[in-house]
C-alpha cells in the first residue's frame, strides 16, 4: 500500500512506501501507476528512469528543463539518505518563489513527486 500528501509547493507531493520483513530479508513494491495515478496530474506519462551514485557530500545541482523537453521527476533513494530542495520558479504557481526541504532515504521508504516546470 502508498500513502501519499501533499506538500507546501503546488503539485509537490510525498509517497511512502510500505515495506515487508521476515527472515529472507524485505520486499517494497517501489512504482504502481494504478496505486499513484488517482494523485497525479491526468496528463503524466512515465517514460523514463535513471539512477545516480553520489558520494557523501556532493550537490548534485539544479535540475530543470524548458518546453518542449520539461519533464516531472519521482525521486526515491534506494541505499543512504539525501535532503532535496525543491524551488519552484513556475512563474503562474500560487507558490512561486517558495522551497521546501524534503528528506528521502532507504530507511523513511519515500518518493518525492516534482511537477514540471
Amino acid at each position: 500500500m502508498i500513502s501519499c500528501r501533499k506538500l507546501d509547493l503546488e503539485g509537490v507531493l510525498l509517497f511512502n512506501l510500505e515495506s515487508y520483513f521476515d527472515n529472507r530479508g524485505s520486499f517494497t513494491e517501489v512504482f504502481n501507476l494504478n496505486q499513484i495515478s488517482d494523485f497525479l496530474p491526468n496528463d503524466i506519462n512515465f517514460v523514463q528512469d535513471n539512477e545516480s551514485v553520489s558520494h557523501y557530500g556532493v550537490l548534485r545541482g539544479l535540475h530543470f528543463q524548458n518546453e518542449p523537453h520539461s519533464q516531472s521527476k519521482l525521486i526515491r533513494v534506494s541505499k543512504g539518505e539525501i535532503e532535496d530542495v525543491v524551488v519552484d520558479i513556475r512563474v503562474n504557481s500560487k507558490t512561486f518563489g517558495k522551497h521546501i526541504k524534503v528528506e528521502l532515504s532507504k530507511k523513511n521508504n519515500n518518493l518525492l513527486f516534482v511537477p514540471k516546470g
